[in-house]
């Protein structure tokens, strides 16, 4: 038990080796809860997926750094994980569920128009479109582009014209 407390230490008075020790589990633990959450969480960059990057990070440094109780942090971080996973499964048999949980997909740009009212709900102007068409395209006009779509994930996509 002597052995645990030199090596983990206890509250925030944490020196260099308990920290790295600390560290070094918690690594191993976040990457068990990743693969518990499923590699889609870091794959698909939704706003769904994005949640439990953000909240695993937030959750996983405190006990590092001994802001939080080690074990309690851990179920925490599980919790998280697993509410992810079951969410994502959820969604997949249910559209209301999947609509809500991952967002919609919106036609900004067809039939050489800008939708005005979609670009309003998405908080897009049309500069803002032309210039991911500029970076994506490496081109100035709309000629050669059939549509442009904001998918789930909030990715502009843009579709070439067949001809």
């Amino acid at each position: 038990m002597e052995l645990i407390h030199t090596l983990f230490g206890e509250g925030k008075e944490l020196n260099e080796l308990q920290m790295a020790c600390r560290a070094l589990v918690i690594f191993f633990v976040t990457l068990a809860l990743i693969r518990i959450a499923g590699m889609r969480s870091f794959g698909m960059k939704s706003a769904f997926d994005n949640i439990i990057v953000i909240m695993l990070g937030a959750i996983m440094s405190r006990p590092v750094v001994g802001a939080s109780a080690f074990f309690p942090t851990i179920v925490a971080g599980l919790v998280i994980a697993v509410v992810h996973r079951l969410l994502a499964w959820i969604s997949m048999y249910n559209k209301a569920i999947n609509h809500t949980i991952r967002g919609s997909f919106y036609n900004l740009y067809r039939n050489g128009a800008f939708n005005e009212a979609v670009l309003k709900k998405c908080n897009l102007t049309e500069d803002e479109v032309m210039e991911e068409v500029r970076a994506s395209l490496h081109d100035n006009k709309l000629e050669k582009v059939s549509e442009i779509n904001m998918e789930r994930s909030g990715r502009l996509s843009i579709l070439k014209s067949e001809s």
